[in-house]
C-alpha cells in the first residue's frame, strides 16, 4: 500500500502497537525548556530514574527569560527559579543546556533548525505546542505535556494514538507583499481553529514549495492553530541546502548519505489522505486578525464579517471577541490606530523576518505613537542582525533590538502589552490576555508589522513599502 510522508516516518518509529490503543513511538530528539520541563526532571529524581538517552535531549532557556540585561541576575523570582532549576537538573542528568548568554541560546524552535539538530525523517517532541515548527524539515514534530516530557526523558519513547492524515495544497504564484505568515493565516481563516483536530497535516503545492525554509517553518508553526497535532512539508533541495554545514547536521560523506535517505521522504503519488483542501495562491493577500483566535482573520483590505455571515455556532464567539477587541461587525481595519508592534516569537523571530522589517523601514522613522519591540529568536539571529547592519537600520528608524526570548508572545516575562492597548504582533496567538491582561492583539506578518510601525495605524503594507 502506498504511504504518505507522515506514514513513512510514523510507521518506522513504532516500537510497539497496542491493540485498540496507542502506539509506542520512539523519539529521536527531545527539546526542553525552563517552564514545562523542570517538573518532569523532578519526577525522575523522586523515582530515582535516570534520563534514558541524555544525548538525544537539548535544553534551552527561552519562555520566561528577560529580554533586557540578560548579563545581570534575573530579577523576576519565578523566572529565576525556573531557570535555576533547569540548570540544576541538566547538570545532574547530563543534558546539554544552552542557558542565558550561551552563544546557542534562544527560542527552542528557532535554535533546533539553525543548529542542525532538526533533520528530515525525525520524530521530535517538546513541552510546547509549537513544536510543529520542525515539521518544515519533513519531520514528525508535536507538543507534549509535562507528564509526557517525563515519559520521554525516562524511556525515549511516548505513547500516542496515530492521527489521521490531512493534505493542504496551495498552488500558483503568491503575489507581491504576501508572505508565509499571510499564507497560514489565510488557511486558518478557511479551515477554522478546529478544522485540523485529530489530523496531522502535510502542506504541499507550488506556493508552499516556493517558500524559503524559514517561511515553511512559519506555516508549520501555526498548524497547531488549526487544532492539528502538527504539520509537515516534504524535504527538498532547499531543505538540504539549509542543513548543509550546520554544526549538528551530518558532515562530509555522512551528509551526502543522509541526503540520499532524505530524498525518499515524500508522499507516494497514489497515497490516500483522510481529508484534503486545495487553495489558490492568487486569492491570498496580506492578512490580519480582528478577534481572539487565529481563525478570525481577514484580508487587510477587507472588513470584519457581520454576525449573519458566520455560522450559528460561531456567533456568540464573534460577539464576545468584538466586545473584547473594541471593534464592530463590518468594520474595516485599515486606518485603526495601534499602540504596540511586536516582531519576534518562534513564528517570526528568525533572521529572514528581521531582514524583512529592516528592508521595509530603512530610511524611515516609526510613528511616535508606536512602541516597537523587536526580539530576535536566538543569540545567533541577534549576532547575524548585528553583522548585517540590521540593528543599525532599526535603531536609525527608532526601533531597538531586545535580547532573545519568547517575550511578548505569551507575556510570561515583563514584556506585556498594557490593558486596552492594541498590538500588531508577528506571534501565533491572539487569545484574550495572551500578550498581557486586557491586551488586544492582531496577528500579522513582519512586513505588515513594519508598515504599521511606520504609519502608526493599520495599513496595507503594499501601499507603504513600495511593493
Amino acid at each position: 500500500m502506498s504511504k504518505t510522508l507522515f506514514d513513512k516516518i510514523w510507521d518506522s518509529h513504532v516500537v510497539k502497537h497496542i491493540a485498540n490503543g496507542p502506539d509506542v513511538l520512539y523519539i529521536d530528539k527531545h527539546l526542553v525548556h525552563e517552564v514545562t520541563s523542570p517538573q518532569a526532571f523532578a519526577g525522575l529524581e523522586k523515582r530515582g530514574i535516570k534520563v534514558s538517552r541524555p544525548q538525544n535531549t537539548i535544553a534551552t532557556a527561552d519562555h520566561n527569560v528577560p529580554t533586557i540585561d540578560q548579563h545581570l541576575p534575573i530579577k523576576d523570582q519565578l523566572s529565576k527559579f525556573q531557570v535555576d532549576k533547569l540548570t540544576e537538573y541538566c547538570e545532574k542528568f547530563g543534558v546539554t543546556l544552552y542557558g542565558l548568554n550561551h552563544p546557542y541560546q534562544g527560542i527552542v524552535h528557532v535554535i533546533g533548525p539553525q543548529l542542525g539538530h532538526t533533520q528530515p525523517g525525525m520524530t521530535i517532541v517538546c513541552g510546547d505546542s509549537h513544536t510543529s515548527t520542525h515539521g518544515a524539515f519533513g519531520a514528525i514534530a508535536f507538543g507534549i505535556g509535562t507528564s509526557e516530557v517525563e515519559m520521554v526523558l525516562a524511556t525515549q519513547c511516548i505513547m500516542q494514538p496515530k492521527p489521521k492524515r490531512m493534505k493542504i495544497s496551495v498552488d500558483g504564484d503568491l503575489t507581491s507583499g504576501v508572505t508565509a505568515k499571510d499564507v497560514v493565516l489565510y488557511i486558518i481563516s478557511k479551515v477554522s481553529t478546529s478544522g485540523g483536530t485529530g489530523y496531522f497535516i502535510e502542506f504541499t503545492g507550488s506556493a508552499i514549495r516556493s517558500l524559503s525554509m524559514e517561511g515553511r517553518m512559519t506555516v508549520c508553526n501555526m498548524s497547531i492553530e488549526m487544532g492539528a497535532r502538527g504539520g509537515m512539508i516534504a524535504p527538498d533541495e532547499k531543505t538540504f541546502a539549509y542543513l548543509k554545514g550546520k554544526e549538528f547536521a551530518p558532515q562530509g560523506d555522512d551528509f551526502n548519505k543522509a541526503v540520499e535517505n532524505w530524498r525518499q521522504l515524500h508522499t507516494e503519488p497514489d497515497a490516500l489522505f483522510d481529508k484534503e483542501y486545495n487553495f489558490d495562491a492568487a486569492d491570498i493577500e496580506p492578512m490580519i486578525t480582528y478577534g481572539t483566535n487565529p481563525g478570525m482573520g481577514v484580508k487587510i483590505t477587507g472588513r470584519i464579517p457581520s454576525i449573519g455571515e458566520v455560522k450559528d455556532s460561531e456567533r456568540n464567539s464573534l460577539e464576545q471577541s468584538l466586545t473584547y477587541m473594541g471593534f464592530q461587525a463590518e468594520d474595516e481595519l485599515i486606518g485603526k490606530s495601534v499602540d504596540y508592534v511586536f516582531v519576534g516569537s518562534c513564528t517570526n523571530g528568525r533572521i529572514e523576518d528581521l531582514r524583512e522589517v529592516a528592508r521595509a523601514v530603512k530610511g524611515k522613522r516609526k510613528a511616535d505613537n508606536i512602541t516597537a519591540w523587536i526580539v530576535p529568536g536566538s543569540k545567533q539571529v541577534e549576532e547575524q542582525a548585528n553583522k548585517e547592519g540590521i540593528t543599525k537600520i532599526l535603531e536609525e528608524a527608532g526601533f531597538k533590538l531586545r535580547q532573545p526570548g519568547c517575550s511578548a508572545c505569551l507575556a510570561m516575562n515583563e514584556d506585556k502589552i498594557p490593558a486596552g492597548k492594541y498590538a500588531v504582533s508577528t506571534s501565533n496567538r491572539n487569545f484574550e490576555g495572551r500578550q498581557g491582561p486586557g491586551a488586544r492583539t492582531m496577528l500579522a506578518s513582519p512586513l505588515t508589522a513594519a508598515a504599521v510601525a511606520i504609519s502608526g495605524k493599520i495599513v496595507d503594507p503594499r501601499d507603504v513599502v513600495g511593493l
